[in-house]
């Protein structure tokens, strides 16, 4: 079943709003790179979203899904504009979509390497 699973915060510093959070709440990071640090193994996992090439501007929710292709078929047939096209990142591959009153989700599914 399709669920929420993780929500990407855009950060303009990565150690420092994860350090906060690790403080704040306890939360354990784990970083992918200098741009990109994400709690694991949660019901709701936290991305910290530190990237210029795959930046986002606002909080974004991600679906996973078992099927990353009939998802975006899916998601197009239902009306849903698609912003970022499939694409693949550590652990993974997503894309980004626009629902039709312009809220912004991604979809990802988890191809461990």
């Amino acid at each position: 079943m399709a669920r929420i699973s993780y929500v990407e915060l855009p950060v303009r510093n990565v150690a420092g709003v994860r350090d906060f959070y690790a403080k704040a709440f306890g939360w354990g990071f784990t970083d992918f790179g200098p741009d990109y640090s994400a709690t694991t193994g949660g019901d709701v996992d936290v991305g910290l979203n530190g990237s210029k090439d795959q930046a986002i501007a606002h909080l974004l929710p991600i679906v996973e899904v078992q099927d990353l292709e009939a998802a975006l078929d899916s998601v197009t047939a239902a009306g849903g504009e698609v912003t970022v096209p499939i694409f693949t990142f550590p652990g993974g591959r997503r894309f980004h979509f626009r629902d039709p009153d312009g809220n912004e989700l991604g979809v990802f599914v988890n191809e461990p390497e």
